[in-house]
């Protein structure tokens, strides 16, 4: 089990431990719910420094990108981010990641903690052709989110830079808690504002420090992966391994708005011939109507009780106050506003399809 540069920290703060992606990672500190709260309404920090980092450079290194990932890179100029996935040879999701231009010919991408050989290997056998530069940062490198709607007043007075004039999916790379050059990018995945500070492992102490010392009039709190699992199910965004995997379907999990057929990309032809078809089944979002909570597995089925699909990622959603999931479904169920039910034990408990996100701030 690997640790983070801040475990002890963690520890020495009560954090409760659990193993992650083969990491030693913070799940909570004072309660999924509070810790949710905070973010929503406030600012907190999550220590995400188990997430994969691949710098990518050279004169082939936008040439590598274009053919393993399914968004269009030639987009990004430096300074911007772009979400997408990589596609497999077989139909699937190898995973989902974001791509940053940092310089002309220098990319980095942000893969998931869980798939980080498995991506480097995927990525490594398109280059045998390519001949990019390849290297793996993931060891050397740590990651805080710090979320919420206070996030930019409170972190202004560590930087030199405009904090909020930083647009979502744009990045810069400036001082921060007398630290130089840190990546400070509004990537973030609980829909509540704020950023993330990519830094050495080295520079990742005392960045923690200063940002609690900034953030004690605003109320900062530490926060666990629970509370980053609901905030980022309410605002529907995908869990790779819950919602997407080597087997989905990037067209049925929603996935069309970042494949762009204008170039050659991995398995792009049979994804194209997909693209023209009707899917079978879509990954859709529920919210219960009676109570119940809505699990990770469990059997989603029709009114007569048949089972129709499965609960990918499900909760009770902490801003609501409801049962809320993702599951996938045929497409006969997939309308907004139809009628699912989820087995929860004995009972088949009712749920209304509906357009995401399930939170929506004020």
């Amino acid at each position: 089990m690997k640790d983070t540069a801040l475990t002890e920290i963690h520890k020495a703060l009560g954090a409760k431990m659990v193993p992650f992606a083969g990491y030693n990672m913070p799940v909570s500190y004072e309660g999924v719910n509070i810790e949710h709260e905070t973010v929503r309404n406030g600012v907190g920090v999550f220590d995400v420094s188990h997430m994969g980092e691949f710098l990518i450079e050279g004169t082939k290194a936008l040439d590598l990108i274009q053919r393993v990932t399914s968004n269009d890179a030639s987009k990004l100029t430096i300074g911007k981010a772009q979400y997408g996935y990589m596609p497999n040879e077989t139909g699937g999701i190898v995973d989902d990641l974001i791509v940053y231009r940092i310089k002309e010919e220098t990319y980095l991408m942000v893969v998931n903690a869980s798939n980080i050989d498995k991506d480097w290997r995927h990525i490594s056998k398109y280059n045998e052709e390519i001949g990019a530069d390849m290297r793996d940062l993931s060891e050397n490198f740590s990651l805080l989110a710090i979320q919420g709607p206070k996030a930019v007043e409170a972190m202004q007075s560590l930087t030199s830079i405009d904090l909020s004039a930083i647009k979502f999916y744009h990045f810069e790379v400036a001082d921060f808690a007398d630290i130089e050059h840190v990546v400070i990018s509004a990537t973030g995945y609980t829909g509540s504002g704020g950023f993330e500070i990519y830094c050495k492992n080295s520079e990742v102490e005392q960045i923690w420090n200063k940002v609690f010392e900034a953030g004690a009039d605003f109320g900062i709190k530490p926060i666990g992966l629970a509370a980053r699992d609901t905030l980022r199910l309410e605002m529907g965004y995908c869990l790779y391994g819950n919602d997407i995997n080597d087997e989905t379907s990037p067209f049925e999990a929603g996935l069309g708005w970042v494949t762009k057929f204008n170039k050659d990309f991995v398995n792009c032809e049979a994804l194209e011939n997909e693209k023209n078809r009707t899917p079978e089944r879509k990954l859709i979002a529920f919210k219960l109507t009676e109570r119940g909570i809505p699990r990770h597995d469990y059997d989603i089925v029709d009114g007569q009780g048949k089972k129709i699909g499965i609960v990918t990622s499900g909760t009770m959603s902490p801003s609501l106050g409801v049962g809320i999931g993702l599951g996938y479904v045929p497409k006969v169920f997939s309308e907004i506003g139809s009628t699912i039910h989820v087995q929860i034990r004995k009972n088949a408990v009712p749920a209304t399809v509906i357009k995401l996100p399930f939170y929506k701030s004020s």
